[in-house]
């Protein structure tokens, strides 16, 4: 398996604007936790990232890389279809924190696994700015689209801005997991590449 890093540099440029489009809702949806929640769910966070950091060498590899990646991506996924499948409330507030809680945990791992791939100067800095230009991007774009759900549509109440928001945010993680799958690429195998260069020759 190798890594595409123009595709990658994509991937993660719209994976930092899903992460802007999301600075106001977060505040929105943890509105009706209790502080001590946030106490025990930073706990188990440092818990987990000792954890992920004790296995450096076994999972700093590419394909594991991928692998937790997707992982990461599809857990969002679930988070966004949920909030909108769900009611909101304690139930749903609590699922999200815990699933956003669970993709930190590999915060530090995935920013190794790219400058461990991605071991050169000038792409490590494209990627830096491509993070940093999504992020300004889907903090702009939120705040215009919750400032047009009150212009044009006079939809005041935060909840259910952040509901529509949400069908955005589905969109825009589908998307992230198809650049994704289009960054890593896997490599032929010596056995196929074999087989196809003597079903060229007999042509």
């Amino acid at each position: 398996m190798k890594i595409l890093p123009r595709n990658y540099i994509r991937y993660k440029g719209v994976n930092s604007f899903f992460m802007g489009l999301t600075v106001g809702a977060i505040f929105t949806i943890y509105a009706v936790l209790d502080p001590s929640i946030f106490s025990l769910g930073g706990i188990v966070l440092a818990v987990g990232m000792l954890v992920v950091a004790r296995y450096y060498e076994k999972i700093l590899n590419l394909r594991t890389f991928f692998k937790i990646s997707l992982f990461v991506e599809l857990v969002m996924l679930v988070l966004v279809v949920w909030y909108l499948a769900m009611p909101y409330g304690f139930a749903t507030a609590l699922f999200v924190y815990a699933g956003y809680q669970l993709t930190f945990m590999f915060g530090s791992y995935l920013v190794r696994a790219e400058t461990l791939f991605l071991n050169r100067k000038q792409i490590l800095s494209w990627l830096d700015m491509a993070k940093q230009a999504g992020y300004l991007a889907g903090m702009l774009v939120s705040w215009l689209f919750y400032k047009l759900l009150v212009w044009i549509w006079g939809i005041e109440e935060h909840a259910r801005q952040v509901y529509y928001l949400h069908w955005l945010l589905l969109f825009t993680e589908i998307a992230i997991i198809w650049l994704l799958l289009r960054s890593f690429q896997a490599k032929k195998r010596s056995s196929d590449v074999a087989v196809f260069a003597t079903s060229s020759r007999k042509r």
